[in-house]
């Protein structure tokens, strides 16, 4: 296998990171994480208290190239979840940055600070001769926690050989190349922000700048200085399509961007379109997992479609099946299945859960949990969970996330989530949970309902309708339906 990061090998003077003020080159960054990986090689395995800093993705990179599996491990995370995470993946040692407080249950393990001393040299001194070769394709390079929704987090072994597939196919689908300057505010301890976002663009050669915290006018600046793509979520998305009808500047940068990708959750077609309407430019989805890393995308050479997570990547199996796991032909635009995928992207295994492992499979296709429908060109079109956003009502087997579109077109509507309730007459009822743009004057439910039916179909009208002030969400900015009840 080649090395994940061909332009460190080859010593490259181009940029390859930035935080703040603080840049280096990807020369510098073999130097740095070079020296770094002497002295964790051999280790078992490491934690990363993954701060959106600098000093997180020289870490990071230093373990990859000693060969160590790297834990991420979010700064946020409390105290009972820190405790399993930290004993079921059993870190050798910790990397952080100097002076970052840690917890107790961390900061018992040997430390080794990751940031880089102001005036250091970073001259190539050769240590890096004493690192191992690369190692399999096979090998763990990263374990990363799932968010836990369904019992404890379970520890997702990432090959080497996933992270390589995946950002190669993505080079593939977004015409990624070393003269990208990717901006990005996302946070370092999970697949998009840590593996897209960091290992992406030092995997093709080409630079990333990371803002630290989000806001519109870092995102104005970094797209008006260079930078030529931007990697966000919905909340991010949302706050640039609120900002843009006051900010020309903003509309003029992300005019000038040549990629603007969204994902982890779906993106409102509403937002799509008021962002498109300003700037020219379509937002682009793609759909991953952290088992799978990234399964479809809306190709940079294809119709961006709103509302869509695009096709296949190249290397991927897809496939839909339904209840009786028997496999959907339909390219319709109407039937619902679960995604099931297969390819170089999976998961090795769920760490010290063989039972977890082997219940995750359908003859070598892993179980997304994710309900879709296939248009007749093969976009995909997600739907929501099959735990939580697959509701049977009146016979019908109807998909959340179709309806959230429709809510979000209202005028009267910021934010909304659909669940399903019991319903003695339906088996289930279709509930929307609306947050109205104006707090005192919401559309009445009536309206809604109506609304709905009109774009979709009468049995997919909300029955009721439940208004909040806002939208329980997680770090990701993925609404927690879990945590919405009557």
């Amino acid at each position: 296998m080649s090395p994940l990061f061909p332009a460190l090998a080859a010593g490259s003077s181009r940029p390859a990171l930035r935080f703040g003020d603080q840049t280096l080159s990807h020369a510098e960054l073999a130097t740095a994480a070079g020296s770094l990986a002497v002295g964790i090689a051999g280790a078992p395995r490491v934690a990363v208290w993954a701060t959106p800093t600098l000093g997180t993705a020289v870490g990071v990179v230093a373990a990859l190239l000693a060969g160590v599996p790297v834990v991420p491990v979010n700064p946020k995370t409390g105290e009972r979840e820190l405790t399993h995470i930290v004993t079921d993946s059993s870190p050798a040692l910790v990397l952080a940055d100097r002076g970052a407080e840690l917890p107790p249950i961390l900061a018992e393990l040997p430390r080794i600070d990751t940031d880089i001393t102001d005036g250091a040299d970073l001259t190539d001194t050769g240590d890096r001769a004493a690192l191992p070769a690369e190692p399999s394709p096979e090998s763990p390079a990263l374990i990363v926690y799932t968010s836990g929704t369904t019992g404890p987090p379970k520890g997702v072994v990432l090959p080497r050989r996933a992270v390589a597939a995946t950002l190669d196919a993505l080079e593939d689908a977004w015409q990624w190349t070393e003269s990208d300057v990717l901006v990005h505010a996302l946070p370092l301890f999970h697949v998009h922000g840590l593996i897209l976002g960091i290992l992406g663009p030092l995997r093709r050669g080409g630079s990333v700048r990371h803002l630290g915290r989000f806001d519109t006018d870092g995102v104005a600046r970094e797209l008006s200085s260079g930078a030529t793509m931007l990697f966000g979520v919905p909340t991010m998305y949302h706050r640039i399509a609120e900002a843009l009808a006051d900010d020309p500047g903003l509309a003029k940068a992300l005019a000038g961007a040549r990629l603007l990708v969204s994902g982890s959750a779906a993106l409102p077609v509403h937002d799509h379109e008021r962002i498109a309407a300003a700037t020219g430019r379509r937002v682009i989805e793609r759909y991953g997992m952290t088992e799978t890393l990234m399964n479809t995308s809306v190709r940079v050479d294809g119709e961006p479609r709103a509302g869509t997570v695009g096709v296949p990547l190249a290397g991927v199996g897809l496939r839909l099946v339904d209840e009786a796991g028997a496999e959907i032909t339909a390219y319709d635009g109407e039937t619902v299945g679960e995604i099931q995928v297969r390819g170089p992207n999976l998961f090795s295994e769920y760490l010290n859960r063989p039972d977890a492992t082997e219940a995750a499979f359908d003859d070598g296709w892993f179980r997304t949990g994710d309900m879709a429908i296939r248009d007749p060109d093969g976009y995909v079109r997600i739907v929501g969970r099959k735990a939580t956003d697959l509701i049977k009502s009146g016979g019908y087997k109807i998909g959340a996330g179709e309806i959230e579109n429709v809510l979000l077109e209202h005028p009267g509507v910021r934010e909304a989530a659909v669940t399903g309730e019991p319903d003695e007459d339906l088996g289930e009822r279709i509930v929307a949970w609306v947050v109205p743009v104006q707090a005192d004057a919401p559309p009445s439910a009536e309206e809604l309902a109506a609304h709905v039916a009109a774009q979709l179909a009468s049995h997919k009208r909300p029955r009721t309708v439940r208004y909040l002030e806002a939208l329980p969400r997680n770090d990701m900015g993925k609404i927690m339906k879990r945590a919405l009840h009557g």
